[in-house]
């Protein structure tokens, strides 16, 4: 990642810090979510690294799910994490850290799990990122890289013009390929579909209207799992 992209994404994520979004994320991207946790089948010595965790909110679950492991919550923006930190003071199992994911700053074969919930298409070189999540996990470990933003959903491609740093459009065997190119087995990939209510009228800046949320939301969110 250039120094460039390293500002831009990081000034970028700070704003949103500042505005108070981070905490939002929870409510938007809980239901997409939950089915994953239960995938991961997360033991209580587990050592979990949440890769973009914003402020903490999924990084604080992942802590009461292995009472006896660690969670390691990592985020570009300085801002997101101080937010994290001061909302998790009492979970004696978290741990959060600045850093991307080009670079994670964490020792090799440490984690049984990585999990990045609505950060990977943000990510500037998406390969070298996943080689770094690789290097991390331990042997056995398992990668699960949860997306709205993919090429196969054609109701959310409008995203990329709206949003202020750029993005990574790829399809789901292109996410695949890169796992499959630093020595991950078992790639698969799958559609999350959101159950949440849409409401009657849409009046965001995401989606053309309500029929367009819901046609989004009905082609569901891509799950990438790997394993090392």
């Amino acid at each position: 990642m250039t120094e460039s992209h390293s500002e831009t994404l990081r000034d970028e994520f700070n704003r949103w810090a500042e505005a108070g979004r981070g905490e939002g994320m929870e409510h938007d991207h809980l239901p997409i979510t939950l089915p994953v946790l239960d995938k991961m089948r997360l033991a209580p010595t587990d050592n979990v690294l949440d890769l973009g965790c914003g402020s903490g909110w999924l990084s604080r679950r992942l802590g009461e799910m292995v009472p006896e492991g660690r969670v390691v919550g990592m985020d570009i923006s300085d801002e997101m994490i101080r937010i994290a930190r001061r909302n998790s003071v009492n979970q004696h199992n978290l741990l959060f850290v600045t850093g991307e994911v080009a670079e994670i700053p964490w020792e090799p074969n440490f984690f049984t799990h990585a999990i990045s919930i609505e950060s990977a298409y943000y990510w500037p070189n998406p390969a070298a990122g996943v080689k770094e999540i690789c290097r991390v996990l331990r042997p056995g470990g398992s990668a699960w890289i949860l997306i709205n933003y993919y090429r196969d959903n054609p109701h959310c491609h409008q995203w990329g013009p709206l949003l202020a740093v750029p993005t990574q459009l790829l399809s789901a065997e292109e996410w695949s390929d890169l796992f499959r190119q630093v020595g991950f087995t078992q790639v698969t990939h799958e559609r999350i579909v959101d159950p949440s209510p849409s409401p009657e009228t849409y009046t965001g800046r995401w989606f053309r209207d309500a029929a367009h949320l819901r046609a989004f939301k009905a082609e569901g969110a891509l799950l990438i799992c790997a394993s090392k």
